[in-house]
């Protein structure tokens, strides 16, 4: 597989990830066009706002998890990140908490922590809770991602390719992002660690020079 091939498996993660509040947004634009009942059309105009929340919050987690937010600089700010995470689980079961000990991060380290993130939370499958905890360790940043709920699913695949011992031609759209975080682990000299702490949560870190 090359570049290509993986950028490829990234726009089918992307598409599959937009496609329900897309469709969503379409036909609710379809009923308007035909409805005349007044409180059916309050009841796709809520449904229209929800979708097209859910498109743009989407939208602008992964603008910085899988494109090239930020331009040339090599840092980002650390808020632009928070509030992407908060925006992309809004109104979901999961509970997002962040704490952080810098204000801005390597872009890399951005979007390793990001494609977690977005792994993490998918394993949530009845809701729960997800912490970031960033560290600052004099001349290292120690980021730490993890997960608590009720029934907590971590796919193989998913891991292996966070830890790199998955085959590049393995690789497919669903575990794409958990290999672009191994990939920009590997720009940064570093590696992502999986801690099992019991059926119902587990943590994932990498740590990088500043």
């Amino acid at each position: 597989m090359d570049d290509f091939e993986f950028a490829a498996l990234l726009c089918s993660r992307l598409c599959h990830d937009l496609i329900s509040p897309v469709g969503a947004i379409a036909n609710g634009i379809e009923i308007l066009g035909v409805e005349e009942d007044e409180y059916m059309r309050s009841e796709v105009m809520k449904l229209l706002d929800q979708s097209a929340g859910q498109t743009s919050n989407r939208l602008k987690f992964f603008r910085l998890a899988f494109g090239a937010a930020g331009g040339f600089a090599q840092n980002v700010p650390l808020r632009d990140a928070e509030n992407a995470i908060e925006s992309l689980y809004q109104k979901t079961p999961v509970d997002f908490i962040w704490s952080s000990e810098i204000h801005e991060m390597n872009k890399s380290a951005v979007k390793v922590m990001l494609n977690i993130v977005l792994m993490a939370g998918e394993t949530l499958v009845r809701g729960g809770t997800l912490r970031v905890e960033i560290k600052d360790q004099s001349e290292m940043v120690d980021v730490e991602i993890s997960v608590e709920g009720e029934r907590v699913i971590l796919q193989d695949g998913v891991r292996d390719a966070f830890c790199g011992s998955l085959e590049r031609s393995e690789v497919e759209a669903k575990t794409a992002p958990a290999f672009l975080a191994f990939k920009e682990a590997r720009k940064l000299e570093s590696e992502i660690k999986h801690i099992v702490n019991d059926e119902k949560g587990f943590n994932f870190n990498f740590s990088y020079k500043k």
